[in-house]
């Protein structure tokens, strides 16, 4: 089964907007696990607007399942996953000030930056993640680096699936064979929902994880969260 892990990042938008404890991202956390999600994902910025730092150790003592830190590896960023050491480190190529993830890593470019950061990362016993698109290319030189597992930026999937499903996850399903023929775990995350995530799931079996909140955190408006997390997790089985 392909796990879910819920980003939290807007939980903690709330609660950053008002100044205080509320809504108390811990006990999201542990709700969100008790519920029945099998991750808890963070992505603290730089601006600290979302996750702060200062909730990644209380989240890693707190948490019963998988602990997933998003981030572009900059010192500070390293510093701070290193002394927290989740299960899992995702890197993302997000400048400091952008909005939200809307691409993946160039693994060619940045090869000697990227191989560094996940030697480190891996040293401690963190399994690392790389933010990708769908391209053997760039699949291939994240295995060369070091990378543990990929995760498919799925933004244009989720773009383009509600016009035509079956063209919108050709290039994920290809890359798919490319990603274990190297020996990559694959995550997906972006952009994911209701709507779209149990083809994905269907023409992906291979999928370890799928990292969703927005669109989850949005659903509990309306449906509860508890609700919410189940109707996922169907969507995943």
């Amino acid at each position: 089964m392909t796990r879910l892990s819920v980003n939290l990042n807007k939980i903690a938008l709330i609660r950053n907007s008002r100044g205080a404890n509320y809504p108390d991202l811990l006990k999201v956390a542990q709700d969100c696990e008790r519920f029945g999600a099998q991750g808890i994902t963070v992505h603290p910025r730089p601006d600290e607007r979302h996750c702060k730092f200062s909730d990644l150790q209380p989240l890693k003592e707190l948490c019963t399942t998988e602990f997933n830190i998003e981030g572009y590896p900059d010192e500070h960023f390293m510093q701070k996953v290193l002394a927290v050491q989740p299960h899992q480190c995702t890197l993302v190529p997000d400048a400091p000030n952008q909005l939200t993830s809307d691409h993946g890593w160039d693994t060619l470019l940045h090869f000697a930056f990227l191989q560094d950061k996940i030697a480190r990362l891996k040293y401690a016993g963190i399994r690392v993640s790389l933010f990708i698109d769908p391209n053997d290319a760039l699949i291939e030189k994240a295995a060369e680096a070091g990378a543990d597992r990929i995760e498919f930026y799925t933004g244009p999937y989720a773009h383009h699936y509600p016009k035509n499903p079956e063209e919108a996850v050709s290039a994920l399903r290809a890359s798919c064979h490319t990603a274990i023929r190297c020996g990559l775990g694959i995550n997906a995350g972006h952009d994911l929902n209701l709507e779209n995530l149990r083809f994905l799931k269907e023409q992906l079996p291979q999928l370890d994880e799928v990292s969703i909140g927005h669109a989850l955190i949005c659903d509990a408006i309306y449906l509860g969260l508890e609700n919410t997390i189940r109707l996922y997790l169907n969507r995943l089985q």
